[in-house]
C-alpha cells in the first residue's frame, strides 16, 4: 500500500509541469435530502469520466456522512482533515481507486474549512492550487442539504448538478434547495439528474416538474444531464462495496451512467470555465487571488 502510494504521488508530481495548461472542470455534485444516491451517482459518474479519458478527481465533501471510500470498498490513511492541519501535503492525501480514479476521504476536516488561521489558509490554498491542470475533472460530492459548507462549493464550483428521484419530497426539496441558493443571488449553473426512475417516461415527468417550475418562478434554466433507471443490481453492489459500474458493467444504470458521462464530455466548458478552473474556484471560495 505505501509502495503505490508513492508511486502515486511521484506519478502526479512528475506531471505537474507537463499539465500546467490543462483545463480543469469543478463540479459540485448535491442533493435536496439524504438517500436519493447522491454519493453513489458522484463515484460511479467520476469511473465513467474516467473510462472515456477524462482524469477525475472526487473530493468527499460530505461532512456528517463521508463515504465514498466506503462505497469503494477501500481504506484511506489520510483526508482532508491531515492537510488542513499541514500534516501532509495535497499529494499525500489523494488516494486511488478502482477504474484509476483519485479520490480525497472527507469528514471532520471539512467542518473547520470556513475557520482557518490565515496561515492554514495559506496553506490550504496554495496547495489546491497545486491541482491546476492535473486533471480534466475535480468533482465535489457535498452533503445533502444546504449547510453553509454546501453553499460554498455550490456557488464556487463552474457546475452543479442537483441528484432527485422521483419521490414527491425528493422533488421539493431539490427545489427548494435551487430556490434558496438562487435567492442568495449566486450565479450557478445548475444541471439535474433524476436517479431511480422506473422508466424513462417518469423520469422526464419529474425533471419536467422541476424545469417548469425553476423556470416560471426562479427565471433560471435547469437542464437534464441525464436519468437513471431504479437497478436493483445497485443496491447488489454496494452491499459488496463494488461501485456499480464495475461490479454489473452490463447492467441498465451502468449503461445509462456512461451515456451521460459522453454527453457531459461532448458540451465543452463555457469559456470562463475553461479560464478559471482551479484558481477561479480558490478566488470564489475564499476571495483569494492565487
Amino acid at each position: 500500500m505505501n509502495d503505490q502510494a508513492e508511486a502515486l504521488r511521484n506519478m502526479v508530481r512528475n506531471r505537474e509541469q507537463q499539465n500546467e495548461g490543462r483545463s480543469t472542470r469543478i463540479i459540485t455534485v448535491t442533493s435536496g435530502k439524504g438517500g436519493v444516491g447522491k454519493s453513489n451517482f458522484s463515484l460511479n459518474f467520476a469511473l465513467a469520466l474516467q473510462r472515456i479519458g477524462m482524469k477525475t478527481l472526487i473530493f468527499d465533501a460530505d461532512i456528517a456522512m463521508a463515504n465514498i471510500d466506503v462505497l469503494m470498498g477501500v481504506s484511506s490513511p489520510y483526508s482532508l482533515y491531515h492537510l488542513l492541519k499541514q500534516e501532509k501535503t495535497i499529494w499525500e492525501i489523494i488516494q486511488e481507486g478502482p477504474g484509476g480514479v483519485h479520490f480525497i476521504a472527507g469528514g471532520s476536516g471539512f467542518t473547520d474549512l470556513l475557520d482557518l488561521s490565515a496561515a492554514q489558509l495559506d496553506y490550504f490554498a496554495a496547495q489546491i492550487n497545486r491541482l491546476h491542470g492535473q486533471y480534466d475533472v475535480i468533482l465535489f460530492d457535498t452533503g445533502a442539504g444546504l449547510s453553509k459548507e454546501t453553499v460554498k462549493f455550490i456557488a464556487a464550483a463552474q457546475e452543479t448538478i442537483v441528484v432527485t428521484t422521483p419521490e414527491p419530497t425528493s422533488i421539493t426539496d431539490a427545489y427548494a434547495l435551487i430556490k434558496m441558493v438562487t435567492a442568495m443571488k449566486h450565479e450557478v449553473k445548475f444541471k439535474l439528474i433524476v436517479n431511480r426512475a422506473t422508466d424513462t417516461k417518469e423520469g422526464r415527468a419529474t425533471a419536467d416538474k422541476i424545469g417548469l417550475v425553476s423556470q416560471r418562478f426562479l427565471n433560471i434554466e435547469l437542464p437534464v444531464l441525464g436519468i437513471l433507471p431504479d437497478d436493483p443490481n445497485v443496491t447488489k453492489a454496494v452491499k459488496k462495496q463494488v461501485p456499480f459500474t464495475i461490479a454489473f458493467p452490463g447492467t441498465d444504470a451502468s449503461k445509462s451512467i456512461l451515456e451521460i458521462a459522453k454527453r457531459y464530455a461532448d458540451v465543452p466548458a463555457a469559456p470562463a470555465a475553461a479560464s478559471g478552473g482551479v484558481k477561479g474556484f480558490l478566488h470564489k471560495m475564499f476571495r483569494l487571488t492565487y
